[in-house]
């Protein structure tokens, strides 16, 4: 039998492959080798390629989620003053505490000098302030050196700790040659009675802040009081003497005591030639609202130094002094040049022996309540000092301590 033999089957060749590519261009197989070589190493470059750009897309969406995460961090937390450059006589430390602010509200610079020897009174004013608005409060505490420990332990283990603050330090060496000791004047040689002042250099960023002293009590929301109308070209507005809701209750026929002659040496020619009426009203400057703006651009700053100055050569100041010497050179530059807050937003005389004869009614009214005179509510023979002692807290590190002979009670439902 004759067997013939199967030819063999011919598979087609797979497309890629070195056979296939073999058919394709009649070449020997070491080029064939090369040329599936070089297609597997494009490949493998594409695939790196790939990998390497997921990796940083998501390396620069973790930096931008990063950055975002700073930035909202700061704009909660703090003031930014980065824009401060040069030799600048104050030192802003960034210490504001975690607080959740809403942004859309305009914020309201409150500025309060805390001396040591006072920090529970510029604690009580602060809490006052806080507890009693919902607004977007920042605190400027100017101290000087030293204080700034003592206060912020205060501030971090109180009801205070959401505050957004920062502490400032002032330079005493902006006074060198404007103030002169006069044992007379007690408050004479104390620098921060003159941090108001320089208000656009404490608060640069401002266009408009409050000032306040340490000895005060906020009682209405410190929104109406930031929202004080002022004049076009007035840098401040200030609560008259003469005509104030304080002066009216406590005082009658106080005479000197509220009229510039009261504060200026007029027997002195350069104070005659500025032609102000010794009659004028007098105002207190312990609480005042600024338009920063207006301030700078009349140099303010420069006009209080000129008449700090002049008094240090030449002595222009009564010498029967009514209250602080920080009140003449104010009275100088802003002699009808200031607009008015409310009365109620300055009710004076507790710290004196007339805040007695206010009703417990009026002072429950009254938006702010000022401990102005020698006696301050921390001490003993001041009025009302249980109206005070609701908002003051205690100092943790016992430095400070409230003196007490006997505990009044007002009778303030």
């Amino acid at each position: 039998m004759l067997t013939v033999a199967a030819e063999p089957r011919h598979h087609a060749p797979v497309k890629g492959s070195p056979s296939a590519l073999l058919g394709a261009e009649g070449r020997g197989p070491g080029l064939i080798t090369n040329i599936y070589i070089r297609q597997k190493k494009k490949m493998s470059f594409r695939k790196v390629n790939i990998i390497i750009l997921v990796l940083a897309v998501a390396l620069f969406l973790l930096v931008l989620h990063h950055n975002f995460l700073g930035l909202s961090s700061l704009l909660r937390n703090e003031v930014s003053d980065s824009g401060i450059v040069g030799l600048q006589p104050v030192d802003f430390v960034p210490n504001a505490p975690q607080h959740a602010v809403d942004g859309r509200q305009e914020e309201i610079p409150v500025v309060i000098a805390a001396s040591e020897d006072r920090l529970g009174g510029a604690i009580a004013a602060i809490n006052s302030i806080q507890h009693n608005t919902r607004s977007n409060v920042i605190f400027y505490i100017v101290t000087l050196n030293g204080t700034g420990d003592h206060l912020r332990s205060w501030l971090s283990s109180s009801t205070l700790k959401s505050i957004r603050y920062k502490i400032v330090n002032f330079d005493t060496k902006l006074l060198e040659g404007k103030v002169k000791e006069d044992p007379d004047q007690g408050d004479s040689m104390k620098p921060l009675t003159f941090a108001r002042f320089y208000l656009p250099i404490l608060v640069p960023s401002a266009k408009k802040a409050i000032y306040m002293d340490d000895d005060v009590i906020v009682q209405g929301d410190i929104l109406a009081l930031y929202n004080t109308p002022l004049k076009p070209g007035h840098a401040a507005a200030f609560s008259e003497d003469c005509d104030s809701s304080s002066t009216k209750v406590v005082i009658r026929g106080a005479g000197n005591q509220y009229n510039y002659i009261g504060y200026l040496d007029y027997k002195k020619e350069r104070i005659r030639k500025l032609s102000m009426k010794a009659s004028t009203c007098s105002f207190n400057p312990g609480v005042f609202v600024a338009n920063l703006t207006e301030w700078k651009r009349q140099n303010i700053t420069s006009q209080l130094e000129k008449w700090m100055k002049l008094n240090v050569e030449e002595g222009l100041y009564s010498r029967t002094l009514a209250g602080s010497i920080t009140t003449p050179p104010l009275l100088i530059v802003f002699y009808q040049q200031h607009s008015t807050i409310d009365p109620m937003w300055n009710v004076r005389h507790l710290g004196s022996s007339a805040g007695k004869r206010y009703s417990p009614q009026f002072v429950k009214a009254a938006k702010l309540l000022h401990w102005n005179g020698h006696f301050k509510p921390w001490g003993r023979t001041a009025s009302y000092t249980d109206v005070w002692e609701k908002w003051y807290i205690p100092d943790p590190t016992g430095k400070f301590s409230l003196i007490r002979r006997h505990v009044e009670i007002s009778n303030i439902k």
